[in-house]
């Protein structure tokens, strides 16, 4: 689901980004400062937040803690860093109004809009407001005890995992759908994943990819003792919950890897579907398949067409801002000028 550009900020009004940054490198503060300075020449007031204000140095950066109220009234919460820099900017945007925008420096960056190299036409389409925003599918958790009381809670972009907390011992859980048991088995964990995060924890556990404009819930359970332990994909408003025995092994809880809580004795597990949206800005027209194609290094030739020299049909002559590196190759015979192969964004062992 996508809408037109322009999130929080309205004709007329003052416009604000806030910067999220992984500070632990230089290359990524100074990305960071020179974009803040673009930003400013072009009359929109650039936030940063408390913890990294010294690190990055921004003059006449407005300052903001670190919570819930960092990103009201932002039109764009700009990441710069990896998966983990945009999950902890998620945690700021997620109340407001505003749609995050990554700029992928770490080794994947699935969730990143663009690479370092494209970042100039990034800036250019926040600055002219040509941008589109896709609102993500997010879930929320409660954990509750023996006596149906709950005891805690949190959301997740990505995913829920229920794992065991001891590791020497098979973690026993009874799954259940809309209240309704399903199946009973003993495992590592079981992971409630969203569509944007099927590429994530879940892709590495043997569950499927799903496209995010895909409204569903995935459960993946991980390393399961069971015939019947496939992975699952439910419906949006689907209410999956996770039940520990009390005579059963002790569980944790994590949201994203960010976020963790113990579960009582013999309590449960609960994920819906959270009543906000993620919202994620895209500038760039690239289609989730080139994400996948340029995030994993997908061959896109059949195994004939891989003994040949030139790339195969299949394959576009058009730029991928996605990957970093764009290969020119000379003509073959009878079939016109060079073309361009675009390959898989290569690695980036500094995350």
């Amino acid at each position: 689901m996508s809408e037109a550009g322009q999130g929080g900020w309205r004709p007329g009004g003052t416009r604000h980004v806030l910067l999220a940054v992984h500070t632990g490198r230089e290359d990524i503060v100074e990305l960071a400062r020179s974009s803040a300075a673009r930003l400013a020449r072009a009359g929109i007031t650039v936030r940063v937040l408390e913890d990294e204000a010294k690190d990055l140095g921004i003059e006449g950066a407005e300052v903001v803690a670190p919570d819930a109220e960092a990103a009201r009234g932002a039109e764009i919460v700009m990441v710069f860093g990896g998966d983990g820099t945009f999950l902890r900017a998620a945690e700021l945007a997620r109340y407001s109004h505003a749609a995050l925008m990554g700029v992928n420096l770490g080794r994947v960056g699935f969730l990143a809009e663009t690479e370092p190299e494209a970042v100039e036409e990034t800036l250019t389409a926040i600055e002219r407001c040509e941008y589109s925003v896709e609102k993500r599918l997010a879930v929320e958790v409660d954990v509750i005890d023996a006596g149906g009381a709950v005891v805690g809670g949190t959301w997740a972009l990505n995913e829920v995992s229920v794992e065991k907390a001891q590791r020497s011992r098979v973690l026993d859980v009874v799954i259940s759908v809309d209240g309704r048991p399903l199946t009973s088995f003993g495992c590592d964990g079981v992971l409630f994943a969203t569509p944007t995060g099927s590429t994530a924890y879940a892709f590495s556990a043997g569950g499927p990819v799903v496209w995010p404009d895909v409204e569903a819930m995935l459960l993946v359970p991980t390393n399961a003792h069971a015939l019947f332990a496939r992975p699952l994909v439910t419906s949006p408003d689907a209410v999956l919950s996770v039940s520990i025995p009390p005579d059963g092994n002790r569980a944790r809880v994590s949201a994203d890897g960010r976020r963790a809580f113990d579960v009582p004795e013999g309590g449960r597990v609960d994920v819906r579907r959270a009543a906000r949206p993620v919202r994620i800005a895209r500038v760039h027209p690239a289609t989730f398949g080139d994400r996948l194609v340029a995030k994993f290094g997908l061959p896109v030739r059949g195994f004939r067409e891989v003994r040949r020299h030139d790339p195969g049909h299949e394959l576009t002559p058009s730029r991928n801002v996605l990957a970093r590196d764009v290969v020119s190759l000379p003509p073959a015979p009878g079939r016109g000028p060079a073309r361009e192969e675009v390959r898989g964004g290569s690695a980036d062992p500094d995350a």
